[in-house]
């Protein structure tokens, strides 16, 4: 009796919630079962609409929302993990006195050098500290560890071996931890991006300039002046979710990256459209802040927006917008009936094939079988 109950009882709800989809008359309600619980003594209802101009929950807003044809830009972007920055180094002269390192880069210069074998170009620092001057001028020779001025005088001195002028200029043309530094970062679960042996930054929250500001006052403990760029390579932390109603048998949900310029069309098209157990009944669920009760719904007309061409209720998208596919009711309803009454079918199936079987081997034993088996054994 008890799982009779229960079944109506879901048959019930299903046909309720059928006949408010067709009427129209269904309001979609807000978390708050009193407007006390708001801790304002105001009510739930964050707008007005076409219903007799009553305060209902979770309602459209009665102010301006953002839609196709009248967009707003969005906030200066916050950068948040796992977002990807592209860094790039445009000035890093490491503070003096600097000792060359291996992996630096090295251009060096000897005009007393011949043609047809000059000393002008870059020399990068090998692992072993080392330089290749070429066959010419002796090979390898190890600058690791000193500064300009000391690797110049060790050169010229080896270049005095083979040339009468053997001056020669010596700067630092690169420094390993331009590498570093410049690329892609991805932003770390801890809010940071790593910078190599200069360590790492805190940009969680922040904007692009003021990423620039603090990376730069990071390097300059290390760098003269550095001066980098910073942009985003990708925008990984901001989505907003489809989720489609299958009419009893489960939610889709699908996260899709924020890009500033979707609209609802666009978010049904990245999903392939509505689906066959879809029924046209869609809305915006909009987050709010944790300390207010109030639902933030926005109906849409997808027949006004798909036959007739109406941006009224073609929303913008914004970062965490639920964008909700209501499945068919009827589907629903045929979902629901079936499994109320496919475990009651199985039931009677199973009696039904118990009684079968006993009534066959009761006449099996008792009626003609039984009888015919007796009188050929007698008869024999």
């Amino acid at each position: 009796m008890s799982r009779f109950k229960l079944g109506m009882r879901l048959l019930m709800a299903v046909a309720v919630g059928a006949v408010s989809s067709f009427t129209g008359s269904g309001c979609l309600k807000s978390t708050c079962k009193t407007d006390d619980e708001c801790g304002t003594g105001q009510s739930c209802g964050i707008g007005q609409s076409g219903h007799g101009g009553k305060n209902h929950h979770a309602l459209v807003p009665d102010f301006r929302v953002p839609k196709e044809l009248d967009k707003v830009s969005m906030p200066p972007y916050m950068v948040e993990a796992p977002d990807i920055l592209r860094i790039d180094a445009l000035r890093t002269i490491p503070l003096p006195p600097y000792r060359i390192e291996p992996m630096d880069t090295l251009y060096l210069y000897a005009p007393g050098a011949p043609d047809k074998a000059p000393v002008n170009g870059l020399y990068p620092v090998d692992p072993d500290g080392t330089i290749n001057l070429g066959p010419d001028y002796g090979g390898q020779i190890k600058v690791a560890d000193m500064t300009a001025l000391e690797a110049e005088k060790l050169i010229a001195r080896q270049l005095q071996k083979f040339l009468r002028e053997a001056s020669v200029s010596v700067s630092l043309a690169q420094s390993k931890g331009v590498q570093q530094i410049r690329g892609e970062h991805l932003v770390n679960p801890d809010g940071t991006v790593r910078l190599g042996m200069y360590g790492s930054v805190y940009v969680t929250g922040k904007t692009l300039p003021q990423i620039k500001c603090d990376i730069e006052a990071h390097l300059s403990n290390y760098l003269y002046k550095p001066e980098v760029n910073v942009d985003v390579g990708a925008y990984n932390s901001k989505y907003y979710y489809v989720i489609t109603d299958f009419a009893g048998n489960g939610e889709q949900v699908l996260r899709l990256p924020v890009t500033g310029n979707e609209t609802v069309l666009d978010a049904i098209s990245q999903v392939g459209g509505l689906s066959a157990v879809s029924s046209k009944q869609i809305w915006i669920a909009r987050p709010a802040p944790a300390e207010y009760c109030q639902d933030q719904i926005l109906p849409v007309d997808w027949r006004g927006i798909s036959r007739r061409g109406h941006t009224r209720t073609n929303y913008q998208i914004l970062p965490g917008d639920r964008v909700f596919i209501m499945g068919n009711p009827l589907n629903s309803l045929d979902t629901e009936l079936g499994r109320i009454l496919t475990p009651v079918s199985r039931v009677l199936g199973t009696a039904l094939l118990g009684a079968s079987t006993y009534n066959q081997l009761l006449f099996g034993f008792n009626g003609n079988g039984f009888n015919n088996g007796f009188n050929n054994g007698f008869n024999r």
